[in-house]
């Protein structure tokens, strides 16, 4: 019998290039700024007294440094390169455009459309991010000691991780909202995850 988990996810602290609207996926290793340090530590404020069993993040700095506070109270969180945000491709490092915001408009309708074999020149399709993400989550599941834990993690990345946990079909990804440093809790059902918290943000006001 599998061991009842209660999953929190967060998305990352704000950083320069989501203030500025550049886009930032796997290939974009960005610091949070003065904004995202301060929601990290508004959000370690709230959650301190939770005790959870694991912390996991991305391989990028800007999730590593949303839980830097855990890591100074003597967590250990681990990176798992399968909790990565969707490569952009091209569009990486990039200041939006109206020609680029075009082109991203009419990629999130194909997606939306179920042409999830889409994507960016060089980039990643959501079909491969979830199948990466799946793998990662077989870990987690498999670490049957490991009952309440924490993800910090990136936008669309998240949208897709919350189809796979909750069996939503993926084209639906956009009904996940997110703003930074917000916050998802999921608790399993069954084979299943119910979400129990969404896009919380309430931390961040107090």
């Amino acid at each position: 019998m599998s061991t009842k988990k209660t999953i929190y996810i967060i998305r990352h602290g704000e950083t320069d290039y989501n203030k500025k609207g550049i886009v930032q996926g796997s290939g974009i290793d960005s610091d949070l700024n003065d904004a995202g340090r301060k929601q990290a530590e508004q959000f370690y404020k709230a959650y301190h007294h939770i005790r959870f069993d694991k912390i996991y993040t991305s391989e990028l700095k800007r999730t590593q440094q949303s839980v830097a506070r855990f890591a100074e109270a003597g967590y250990k969180p681990h990176p798992m390169a399968e909790l990565n945000e969707i490569n952009w491709g091209i569009f990486e490092g990039l200041v939006s455009t109206p020609d680029s915001i075009k082109v991203y408009h009419n990629m999130v309708a194909d997606w939306r459309a179920g042409l999830l074999d889409r994507c960016v020149q060089n980039g990643e399709t959501p079909n491969a991010l979830q199948r990466r993400q799946k793998q990662g989550l077989e870990k987690l599941m498999a670490r049957t000691d490991e009952k309440k834990i924490l993800i910090a993690m990136h936008g669309r990345a998240m949208r897709s991780f919350m189809c796979l946990l909750t069996q939503t079909p993926l084209q639906r990804m956009d009904e996940f909202k997110h703003n930074n440093l917000c916050l998802y809790v999921l608790e399993q059902d069954g084979n299943n995850f119910k979400v129990v918290e969404q896009n919380c943000s309430k931390h961040l006001w107090i």
